[in-house]
């Protein structure tokens, strides 16, 4: 039977605002180990220096299973953790004074808890003594703290045997809770607590950084257990807790980006409380920067709010409900690249990056590049070799951020360098940064608090967490959407020099943007932007460069007619663009037979017929070597020369190169329009039209060649004899070829 079923609830009286009161619990004492746990609550002061109360840190539980307690004859109902906690902690003869949230906030008062919150800074810091709780005794637990005591004695002690009981131990919730944090970087004195077992904070520290390597294959455990034992082990060091603040306390350990980028992936009850339970370590004022906790806002307005005072309020951000993600949309530059990483694991573990600031220099106009060195803490997510450094417009600090397909993934939302000096100058960072004042990139970037976050492009992340950015889009609009994507993050990655990286992403742009104009009227289809198709291309996809290939080149390599309409009636673009092998679009859609392009590109009279690459091969060439007889109609209507001299390796002229295919109809209009048949090709290759046809076994190109008077055989063009044109066998074969042939026909006229 519930010796507490004849009590009432316990219903709380409300706090009084503006004297930093909290409520403090008093734990009865009892001889009886299974006793009612018997508890009585009053309000306390934190305006005197001197305190003894006890400050209780663990994790709450499933809030489904709950034990009941008598607080004032009242009955209250706590989750089974805390309802151990306080067995534990309770003596048999001496009152205990203990803050334990659960208990001194009505959970039930949303304005409450807001503004209770804000004093957590102070209330653990000016605690006689932080206990840590970690949970009943089970898995060898207590054989666990032992082990972790012995080490940190003695450091030489095998640990093997006791591997699983250590990890059990450390796998617990407590490490992964992120209020923990601010409750033990604030602590004067830790006590850990598990089970029966327990152990000063400190011992418990060195003991773990003695079991680094035991650990630290774990990557799971890697970065939750050193900022644990940072914090802890800083306990004793840490003067009596003061601040000049009136109205609430601030650890100010570090600015609160940093604390977002390094342990925004530990665990809350609450999706509010990732960013209050670092408020009060942080050098941030939460009223100023309109982030006191209020849980009455909901969490995809505060993660809004948060960006906002990270970054600036100009920038676009996109939230979800229960959304642990925000898309940010903002103007911005590139500073640089980081170029090298090295990870030091300390008992602060950093990362020690080598980041060239190229960008800056062409920015600034300066002829030296800025190169820099930089140590910072290890964030969630580590920091790679080829991430990218870039600020916001109207932001403070840098970002850095990892291309993904058709966006970018924040790794950084907020980069803290130093001022010191470089390879090539020093940095003043507040200054360097406001020279910049032009942003001409449009970032889309990705800020996601989730440990698994790789999602490809950016249309599969929408996907995957049933994302509904911006609006509900027709496909018309997303196939758009995705093309500018595309193209944005190519101008980035080009203006890096990764090109072939840019390429593909601009490859897939015209794939999307061609595929959905080929089906609409490209004059009337607005965007989002309200501007047009053919408005885009006009004015944001003419002019850049990459690998030596203008957007023009890459659309009419693909077959993509309707973007390269666009772009010649912009009367903007290059027409004759070569890439590194000296090949214009001209030649090389002559060359894959996409005659539609041809004509667009003929049609503006800038398309240069008789231009060479570096093999010596036209445009007339590559049409006539691939049997494009439409294609090969247009260039001679166009006074292509038909006689064009091969060059280089491979060299030919069209007519060579017609016979070498087998394609007897391109023959027919080359020979109507003389072309010399005895011609030879370059001295790599040295051939003659018939001696090409008759090596690829073409009978009726022979034949044809042979009425126009082909030499049977020929010398280069040199004079010296170069080869015959087959083999004396094969001539055999063609000539008996020729003579069944010949027969067949004379049988069939009869």
């Amino acid at each position: 039977m519930d010796p507490t079923a004849q009590y009432i609830p316990y219903f709380y009286n409300s706090l009084p605002r503006g004297n930093k009161d909290i409520r403090l619990l008093r734990l009865l004492p009892n001889k009886k180990e299974t006793a009612t746990l018997q508890c009585q609550l009053f309000n306390y002061s934190l305006e005197p220096d001197s305190h003894q109360y006890d400050a209780l840190s663990y994790v709450w539980g499933d809030p489904n299973e709950t034990l009941p307690i008598l607080i004032d004859e009242n009955v209250f109902y706590i989750t089974e953790n805390l309802h151990a906690a306080l067995l534990r902690i309770r003596d048999h003869s001496l009152e205990r004074i203990i803050w334990v949230d659960a208990v001194c906030i009505n959970q039930d008062d949303e304005e409450e808890k807001g503004y209770q919150i804000q004093y957590m800074a102070r209330i653990y810091g000016q605690a006689n003594r932080v206990i840590v709780w970690l949970g009943k005794e089970e898995d060898d637990s207590n054989q666990a703290l032992e082990i972790i005591r012995s080490v940190a004695e003695d450091g030489s002690i095998n640990v093997a045997n006791n591997q699983k009981a250590v990890l059990g131990l450390l796998q617990r919730p407590w490490f992964e809770r992120i209020w923990v944090l601010q409750e033990v970087a604030a602590a004067r004195h830790v006590l850990i607590m598990c089970g029966s077992a327990e152990i000063d904070g400190y011992p418990f520290c060195l003991g773990l950084e003695s079991l680094m390597n035991f650990y630290e294959t774990r990557k799971d455990l890697q970065g939750v257990i050193r900022s644990i034992t940072y914090l802890v082990k800083g306990a004793i060091f840490r003067p009596k807790y003061a601040t000049s603040k009136p109205s609430m306390g601030s650890l100010n350990i570090c600015p609160l980006g940093e604390l977002i980028d390094m342990y925004h992936t530990h665990k809350a009850t609450k999706l509010h409380d990732k960013v209050y339970a670092l408020l009060g370590m942080s050098s941030v004022d939460g009223g100023r920067a309109r982030l006191s906790p209020n849980y009455e806002v909901s969490w995809e307005k505060l993660l809004q709010q948060l960006i906002e005072f990270l970054l600036h309020e100009q920038v676009s951000v996109e939230t979800g409900p229960g959304k642990q993600m925000a898309v940010i949309r903002s103007k911005g530059c590139i500073l640089g690249q980081v170029s090298s990483v090295k990870n030091y694991i300390t008992r602060e573990s950093k990362q020690n990056l080598d980041v060239s600031l190229k960008m800056i220099s062409e920015q600034l106009g300066h002829s030296k590049r800025y190169d820099t060195h930089w140590m910072l803490k290890s964030s969630a997510k580590q920091i790679r070799e080829g991430d990218i450094v870039c600020l916001l417009q109207g932001a403070a600090r840098p970002v850095i951020v990892r291309p993904c397909g058709d966006y970018f993934a924040v790794i950084r939302i907020s980069v803290f360098p130093e001022n010191k000096p470089t390879k090539s100058r020093d940095i003043e960072w507040s200054n360097l940064l406001q020279a910049l004042t032009v942003f001409p990139h449009d970032f889309l970037l990705v800020w996601d608090w989730t440990e698994n976050s790789d999602f490809g492009e950016y249309g599969n992340l929408v996907k995957t967490n049933d994302w509904m950015s911006g609006y509900s889009k027709s496909e018309l609009e997303s196939h758009l959407d995705k093309a500018t994507r595309m193209w944005n993050c190519a101008l980035i990655l080009e203006d890096l020099k990764e090109y072939k990286e840019a390429e593909v992403r601009l490859r897939k742009a015209i794939e999307s943007y061609d595929m959905v104009l080929g089906e609409v009227d490209m004059h009337t289809v607005e965007s989002r932007y309200s501007r047009t198709p053919l408005s885009c291309a006009a004015w944001n996809w003419c002019g850049p460069v990459v690998n030596a290939r203008t957007l023009l080149w890459l659309a009419a390599r693909g077959g993509y007619k309707i973007v390269v309409k666009l772009l010649l009636e912009t009367d903007k673009v290059d027409v004759d663009p070569k890439d590194k092998n000296s090949q214009t679009p001209l030649s090389w859609t002559a060359k894959h037979g996409h005659e539609a392009i041809v004509k667009l590109l003929l049609g503006t009279g800038k398309a240069d017929v008789h231009s060479k690459d570096k093999d010596g091969r036209t445009p007339l060439s590559w049409a006539a070597e691939g049997g494009h007889l439409a294609i090969v109609e247009l260039l001679l209507q166009e006074k292509a020369n038909v006689n064009a001299p091969g060059a280089g390796y491979k060299g030919r002229t069209a007519l060579q190169a017609a016979a070498g295919g087998g394609h007897l109809a391109v023959v027919e209009r080359l020979l109507k329009e003389k072309a010399k048949v005895n011609a030879s090709a370059a001295v790599n290759d040295g051939r003659t039209a018939l001696q090409a046809a008759a090596g690829g076994g073409h009978l009726d190109v022979v034949e044809r060649l042979l009425q126009e008077k082909a030499d049977v055989i020929s010398t280069s063009s040199s004079g010296c004899f170069k080869r015959r044109p087959t083999s004396m066998h094969e001539q055999q074969n063609v000539a008996e070829e020729r003579q069944c042939r010949q027969r067949q026909k004379e049988v069939i006229s009869q």
